[in-house]
């Protein structure tokens, strides 16, 4: 039961923490790119041959123009420094999911020409704006006036509003046409900031920066998901690591339980020992009477344990909310948390890692009891009988 329950616990969590993870991961790249090309000079000219030369690698599934930039936002006193995308509607809905996570407007609605902007939805609350409102992009750029260098001030619309799910994309991203960002920034109309791709596979993500310079006919900077984000998802990893290791203490601590366990039946049926001894049994055959019974015990605390564990992991949260319900409280508040559900994400590899563990550390524990069974002395034991 110790090794049950250590299991069960150790493959529920790290599930978990996949879950997580995974759910992450598909926010943050439901906004960002798989992978980006931008230029070292800063801007990128003739974008749509750079485009047509990634979308040829067999992994690149779809590439999207974008304008970055950064700016400040002002509405009825209220001032937010935002980073500033411009795009294409039509293109980038092919390697973001910003058309799922529309809760007013569409991306459509972004006309060149028409200045108008999507924003978070944080940044909507902390600006107190709506759909229609407008609002004021003020850009770094400054020019050159009279009275000296001024930023440029533009009045945006606004015209939809986004909620993914990640405060930094809620709270510090703004959305306009490309064709106004070109404007705003001062840029020629087929000079962009980058092209963003996605991927058929989101970890061949590495792989795909290496090959890409060789398919590309200008001097590119390209990088990937796992570089901009990597402070992000390995300290998710670290973290799940840790909670693994000291779960893993609850099966060290019940194998050290067969330990104890076997030495007091070795102590206990010293006289059954001695008999066996005196009836012609080797000390070899004593030592695996004892390997084997603390083998039985890891067996099936083992497959128990496995069991449980799937079974507790893919219904983690079911249980949850049973939990929740029948003691009127809440884990994950909505308006705390951005993941208001336990997501799981069982995989075999952490299934296998844990069980052969497990299943190592029960065998080891019966080597001590046994050894010490196989050294008893038949006649000492006897003296008393």
């Amino acid at each position: 039961m110790g090794i049950t329950l250590g299991m069960v616990a150790l493959i529920t969590v790290m599930s978990v923490m996949n879950g997580f993870q995974k759910e992450i991961r598909a926010r943050i790249l439901g906004v960002a790119s798989h992978v980006q090309i931008g230029s070292i000079v800063g801007h990128l000219e003739h974008w749509q041959q750079t485009s047509e030369e990634a979308t040829k690698h067999p992994a690149v599934e779809a590439a999207a123009p974008y304008v970055a930039g950064q700016g400040m936002l002002s509405h009825n006193q209220a001032v937010q420094g935002v980073m500033v995308r411009g795009i294409l509607p039509t293109t980038e809905d092919k390697v973001a999911d910003f058309s799922k996570t529309m809760v007013a407007g569409t991306l459509e609605d972004l006309e060149p020409g028409k200045f108008g902007i999507i924003i978070g939805a944080d940044l909507a609350r902390t600006l107190g704006t709506f759909v229609d409102d407008k609002i004021v992009l003020i850009s770094p750029q400054g020019q050159m006036t009279p009275a000296g260098i001024l930023p440029r001030l533009k009045q945006f619309t606004v015209v939809g509003i986004f909620e993914v799910g990640h405060f930094e994309y809620d709270s510090g991203l703004v959305l306009i046409h490309l064709f106004d960002a070109q404007k705003l920034y001062r840029m020629e109309n087929d000079s962009v900031t980058g092209v963003r791709l996605k991927l058929n596979d989101l970890f061949q993500a590495p792989k795909v920066v290496e090959e890409l310079p060789s398919m590309l006919t200008i001097d590119s900077y390209i990088t990937d998901w796992t570089k901009q984000h990597a402070n992000y998802f390995r300290a998710i990893q670290i973290e799940k690591r840790m909670l693994s290791l000291i779960l893993a203490l609850i099966i060290a601590v019940a194998a050290f339980n067969i330990v104890s366990t076997l030495v007091m039946a070795v102590t206990d049926k010293q006289s059954d020992i001695a008999i066996l001894r005196t009836l012609g049994a080797s000390p070899h055959s004593i030592m695996k009477i004892f390997i084997i019974q603390g083998t039985f015990i890891g067996v099936f605390g083992t497959l128990l344990g496995v069991t449980g564990g799937l079974l507790l992991a893919y219904n983690v949260g079911e249980v949850v909310a049973s939990i929740e319900w029948l003691f009127n409280v809440q884990f994950l508040s909505r308006e705390v948390y951005y993941i208001s559900k336990i997501p799981t994400d069982p995989q075999i590899v952490d299934v296998m890692t844990v069980a052969i563990t497990s299943f190592t550390l029960s065998l080891l524990a019966t080597l001590y009891p046994s050894y010490r069974a196989s050294k008893v002395n038949p006649a000492e034991a006897l003296r008393y009988e």
